[in-house]
């Protein structure tokens, strides 16, 4: 019988990697002759919430919830030579993706990789430099660089990223979701016409009004990459898959409207998913939920300058909610991270009708390197406990 999750976390061990589990019990979920078809993951706290179904409590995951502030990230790092040494060595990409669930009861797995890698293997060559973040060798300087662009071969150029999904899958206890991710359109055009990060983004907004066919034209072909890659890692594996839109909100609203919502809405209207659920995050969306929630996804993912009780009734039930602790909120004290954690948690209930059905919860952005890995479990801890007291209550 299908049971939905209770309250009774375990901890399994599959190849001597330990990971954080829950039990099923015999508690009534409605009829569903598939269920006996899906995979373990699929009745997950996460994915159950990404359906807007009743979990026990609110599930969480981290963005960078792998990375520097992991002393075992630290060590597998070195032992690559580099990131993108790392990132590209399935086995060890594996190794970093599991080494937070060894360490908090985390209620999904996120793939190890960079948004960057399909401009990389449409030729663009990506490199990084020490305290400089993501460069490339040869960036978009023209329109006629933008028609020599081909979507990518994601069994040749991109095999590596398969490679890891299908290691991690694997590895990781069946019930416990993988999340697989790409870049939005706008960000990876950023990166590929600026070269570099940029503080301003004025080449490619430039570039956006100069020449405005050039741009769709760029922005549709990374589309059908996005579009390809996404598939390829749900194919090979993952089960949530998520799009970071991270420099869309440095946009105008026309120009968000023209160059980044449209291509967005085409990835969650033409991306075949099957059960997997698609969550579409953007820094600096909030002007634009209601937008964005009626644009074919499960999902969206907010950042802290929008209150959750507001996502809420914006996004009217249309879509699960992710986020939005401010990062910054984890080099307070455990007693202040919980108190906070609980205060992201009523808001979302109060913009609900009093449910928390439908939330996932999340940094508003990703881990920083300097935080402490004892401020992070107590915010897991604090997301699992508050959110089963409020349904106890």
């Amino acid at each position: 019988m299908a049971g939905q999750y209770v309250s009774k976390p375990t901890s399994h061990a599959r190849d001597g990697i330990h990971s954080h589990s829950k039990d099923f019990t015999e508690v009534p979920t409605p009829p569903n002759d598939n269920l006996a078809l899906k995979s373990p993951a699929f009745n997950s706290r996460l994915m159950r919430a990404l359906r807007r179904e009743t979990v026990d409590c609110t599930p969480v995951w981290l963005m960078r919830q792998a990375g520097r502030y992991l002393p075992e990230y630290r060590a597998t790092r070195a032992q690559a030579g580099s990131f993108l040494a790392l990132a590209k060595n399935p086995e060890l990409a594996c190794e970093v993706t599991l080494q937070p669930l060894r360490r908090f009861p985390l209620d999904a797995a996120i793939l190890f990789s960079d948004i960057l890698t399909i401009p990389d293997a449409m030729g663009l060559g990506l490199y990084f430099v020490d305290g400089e973040g993501p460069k490339f060798e040869r960036p978009i300087s023209s329109v006629a660089d933008i028609a020599k662009l081909a979507v990518p071969d994601m069994d040749r150029e991109l095999r590596y990223v398969m490679d890891a999904v299908r290691t991690i899958r694997r590895e990781l206890d069946p019930a416990i979701p993988l999340i697989g991710f790409s870049g939005s359109p706008w960000t990876l055009a950023c990166y590929m016409v600026e070269g570099s990060g940029s503080k301003d983004w004025g080449k490619v907004k430039a570039l956006a009004l100069n020449e405005p066919r050039a741009m769709h034209q760029l922005l549709g072909v990374v589309t059908d990459a996005v579009i390809a890659y996404l598939g390829a890692q749900q194919a090979a594996g993952a089960q949530v898959l998520q799009v970071f839109d991270t420099w869309g909100g440095t946009l105008s609203p026309a120009m968000y409207r023209e160059f980044s919502l449209p291509y967005l809405t085409r990835i969650a209207r033409e991306l075949k998913r099957e059960d997997a659920p698609l969550i579409l995050f953007g820094k600096g969306n909030a002007p634009y939920l209601e937008e964005l929630a009626g644009s074919g996804t499960q999902g969206l993912g907010v950042d802290w300058t929008v209150t959750l009780e507001d996502a809420a009734r914006r996004t009217a039930g249309k879509v699960a909610v992710q986020g939005n602790l401010d990062p910054a909120i984890l080099y307070a004290s455990p007693d202040a991270i919980a108190m906070q954690v609980q205060a992201s948690l009523d808001s979302y209930a109060a913009g609900n009708g009093g449910s928390r059905e439908g939330h996932v919860f999340n940094l508003g952005h990703g881990l920083s390197p300097d935080m402490l890995p004892e401020h992070v479990a107590a915010l897991v801890a604090a997301v699992h406990a508050g959110s089963r007291q409020r349904q106890l209550g």
